[in-house]
Order: structure tokens, then C-alpha cells, then sequence
């Protein structure tokens, strides 16, 4: 048995780190099998050699979460313990005190794990970026974050928001309506983004304005679109040949981001997808990059994860 000891700076640290109830520690305490026993502001971790040194690096991480405003919780213990596992726990200073933007609860936006910090650095560093992941990664979350600050800085003069309306087991047909009203919940995750960053009033005048455009794809064929921040969703949904048109439709001053889940594609059978296609068709391309995340990157409810985790063994599973 091993005994380290990670001393706090401050009591609020400390707390931070405990969680409601103990919480926090209690994830680490069941993950690594070690036993932490707080002496006041020292924690004492008591337990195998390895996984008390694990535990030592991952409470280090979550003091350095603290450390820049960051409430802790069960998502990121379980991210402190993974970076910890990997050795890369020394890289939570690339994650601490930057930000994209400010929402409009004045709550500031960032990336929250590593995977999130490449993919919002490629945004800024290419013209034309794929973020490809599972659900709850902060794909489109952040890329909005990103379109409204460029939108804010007067990079772009217009943000546009679109993605295919591919029924996911319901029928267009049934829902009451013109044809907007028939698409609205498809592009509603959209609004809903845009309206924790600017406010539903700030995304209402803009939106009347036209500087703000949330549109099924199929109203992008034959436009140029210069000088905005695009970002296309749920891309996995689309044609290749719509996602020809699409990438066509760029034009001079334009940032654009492509966000999609391959393991969730709703075409009918038969139908290839514009995203596994383009994967393939567009490697090595300058100015073009492709960032996947994973189920570690995973900012949901912990559960989340874990049913990605299941789905993917049973896939892996499936290929063998």
C-alpha cells in the first residue's frame, strides 16, 4: 500500500474538488480503488502505488479546473482521471482561461476537453473544417460559439445555419404546417444554440435583419455564399451529391464548418452518405481538415458516455 498526500491551496479549492456530498471524490475513490481521506487542506490518498499516483495527477488536474471557475462535476472527474491514465494530465493548462465567447447569461464558452480545444483551434486555422464525433461532444455547440464571436469581431457578415431534413422515423407529410413549420424541429437544436449565445431578443433582430439564416440544405443550391460563418449539421444525413452542392456554394470570405455523426445516419437504405463519402474524396486537401472526437469528449450527462462506449464495443463486435 502506497500513501500520497496533494496539498489544496485554499479551502474553497478544496470543496471544489469534494463536490456536494463528496461526489467527486467518491468517482475517483470507485474508479482507482484508493481510499482519500481529507486532513484540512491536505487529501491523503491511500491505496496500490499505481493508481494512488493516478489519483494524485487526476486531483491535480481538477484543482487546476477549479482554479480557472470551472464547477466541478462527475464529467469531469471522470475526464481528470482519463488525462491522468494517459500521462497527459501536465495539458490541462492548454484547457484553463480561453475562451471563445461570452453567452448572452454572460456565462463564458470554451472547450472543455482536449479533443474540444483541437477542434476549435482547426475552426480558426482553416477555411473548411469536418468536426465528426458522437453525440454530446460540443460539435455544433461550439462551432456556433465560434460563428457568433467571429460574427461579433466583424470577420463575417452573416452567420448561416443549415442541415438536411432527413426523417428520422417520422414523416414530414404528418407535421401541421407550411413547409417552414414542417422543417423548423429539425433546425430547432440550431435556434436553440444561437439563442443561448446572443439571447432570444439579440437572435430575433438579427435574424429579421438577415443577418442570421437557419435553412434546410436544399435552399443553398444555387447560392454563393461570401463573407459568413456556415456551418452545416448533421452532415452523416446528407448525399454526396449534397454535399457537393454544398461545398460548391462557398465563396470568398467564408469560414465553414461540417458537423456530423457517422453512426447515426438516417438515409434510406441504399442511400450513401455525403459525409463518409467526403471523408474519404477530400483527404490531404490545404485548407480543408477533419477533426474526430470521441466519447471522451462527451460533455453530457456521464451516462452518455457510457452508451456510446456499448454501442461502439457493439460495432466493433459486429465488424469481427
Amino acid at each position: 500500500m502506497t500513501e500520497l498526500t496533494y496539498e489544496a491551496q485554499n479551502v474553497e479549492t478544496l470543496m471544489n474538488i469534494y463536490g456536494s456530498f463528496d461526489a467527486n471524490v467518491k468517482v475517483i475513490e470507485k474508479e482507482l480503488n484508493v481510499k482519500i481521506i481529507n486532513r484540512d487542506t491536505n487529501i491523503k490518498i491511500i491505496g496500490d502505488e499505481e493508481q494512488s499516483k493516478i489519483a494524485l495527477d487526476a486531483l491535480t488536474v481538477l484543482a487546476e479546473m477549479a482554479k480557472s471557475g470551472e464547477v466541478l462535476n462527475e464529467q469531469n472527474v471522470r475526464y481528470a482521471i482519463s488525462m491522468a491514465i494517459e500521462g497527459i494530465s501536465g495539458e490541462i493548462v492548454n484547457l484553463t482561461g480561453d475562451y471563445i465567447c461570452i453567452s448572452s447569461k454572460g456565462k463564458p464558452i470554451k472547450a472543455k476537453t482536449m479533443g474540444q480545444k483541437k477542434y476549435v483551434e482547426t475552426i480558426r486555422n482553416n477555411t473548411i473544417t469536418f468536426g465528426i464525433g458522437p453525440a454530446g461532444t460540443g460539435k455544433t455547440y461550439l462551432a456556433v460559439a465560434l460563428a457568433v464571436d467571429a460574427f461579433r469581431k466583424k470577420e463575417v457578415s452573416k452567420i448561416i445555419l443549415t442541415r438536411p431534413a432527413v426523417e428520422a422515423g417520422e414523416k414530414l407529410g404528418f407535421l401541421p404546417g407550411d413547409l417552414q413549420n414542417k422543417v423548423d424541429p429539425y433546425l430547432r437544436p440550431l435556434y436553440d444554440a444561437l439563442q443561448v449565445m446572443l439571447g432570444v431578443e439579440g437572435y430575433q433582430k438579427y435574424f429579421e435583419k438577415g443577418l442570421i439564416e437557419v435553412a434546410p440544405l436544399a435552399y443553398m443550391r444555387g447560392r454563393t455564399l461570401d463573407d459568413a460563418f456556415i456551418i452545416l449539421d448533421e452532415a452523416q444525413n446528407t448525399t454526396p451529391e449534397q454535399m457537393k452542392m454544398f461545398l460548391t456554394r462557398i465563396g470568398f470570405g467564408s469560414k465553414v464548418v461540417i458537423t456530423g455523426d457517422i453512426t447515426q445516419i438516417d438515409l434510406p437504405d441504399g442511400k450513401r452518405s455525403g459525409l463518409k463519402e467526403a471523408m474519404k474524396v477530400l483527404k490531404n486537401i490545404e485548407g480543408l481538415e477533419f477533426v474526430t472526437l470521441t466519447h471522451k469528449d462527451v460533455v453530457r450527462h456521464p451516462l452518455v458516455q457510457r452508451i456510446i462506449n456499448a454501442y461502439e464495443k457493439a460495432d466493433a463486435l459486429k465488424r469481427k
